[in-house]
């Protein structure tokens, strides 16, 4: 993979999708910023850091937070109606909302936000049905790349772990080929069935409702 491209300056596309209700508005005004990191920290109840890149509906962020009280996750998204999805599910219409304590929302692109990190930060990190940017030329697009993987190996803690999932053929065969052109993780699994401690998501739910079949990545870092 020597001749891939470098990352550019930003992964993501479009920020914003259709006009936003009413009741999106108001939880981006006020309660996104109750949430947001860094400003918000966690609470002093927390014993670790975890950090998912690209949370979509919010399904599997809030499944996590919701299991694991000890653990701090940063859910990472720029497209405001994901955003707004996990708003919805922290603050149900009607209710008198109070933010999570072990979970804050990150809204700019996450890889900037790795690079800042200290070495040693995160426990846990989470890639769930990324954008495959299944043109070539927006190969160096995918989060997923080799020149990502110094950054991820750096900010893990010893025997932290990297959970991948895809359903897009192109973008498996491009996370296949990264991860065996690198060393500074061990591929400790890769199938086609969900571990069972992995939240499902709305994209696995559509991938196998199309016919399309996932594969499941875990990579760790070194004891």
């Amino acid at each position: 993979m020597a001749n891939v491209k470098p990352p550019p300056d930003r992964l993501y596309g479009r920020i914003t999708g259709k006009k936003l209700r009413p009741r999106q508005q108001w939880l981006l005004e006020h309660f996104l910023p109750r949430l947001t990191w860094p400003t918000v920290p966690f609470a002093p109840t927390v014993t670790e850091t975890w950090l998912e890149v690209g949370f979509g509906g919010g399904e599997h962020a809030a499944a996590l937070a919701a299991a694991n009280p000890h653990a701090g996750l940063i859910a990472a998204e720029v497209f405001e109606p994901g955003i707004c999805s996990l708003l919805s599910r922290l603050a149900p219409e009607g209710t008198d909302p109070a933010p999570p304590p072990n979970l804050r929302i990150f809204t700019d692109d996450a890889r900037p936000l790795i690079c800042t990190m200290p070495e040693q930060y995160i426990t846990k990190l989470f890639l769930m049905f990324p954008d495959p940017w299944p043109k070539a030329r927006h190969a160096k697009r995918r989060f997923v790349h080799p020149a990502t993987i110094p950054d991820i190996a750096r900010i893990l803690t010893r025997g932290g772990e990297w959970r991948i999932a895809s359903d897009d053929p192109t973008y498996q065969n491009w996370t296949d080929d990264v991860i065996a052109a690198q060393t500074s993780l061990r591929l400790a699994a890769r199938t086609k069935t969900r571990p069972p401690n992995w939240p499902p998501t709305r994209y696995e739910a559509k991938a196998l409702t199309a016919g399309r079949q996932p594969i499941y990545w875990s990579l760790l870092a070194p004891d």
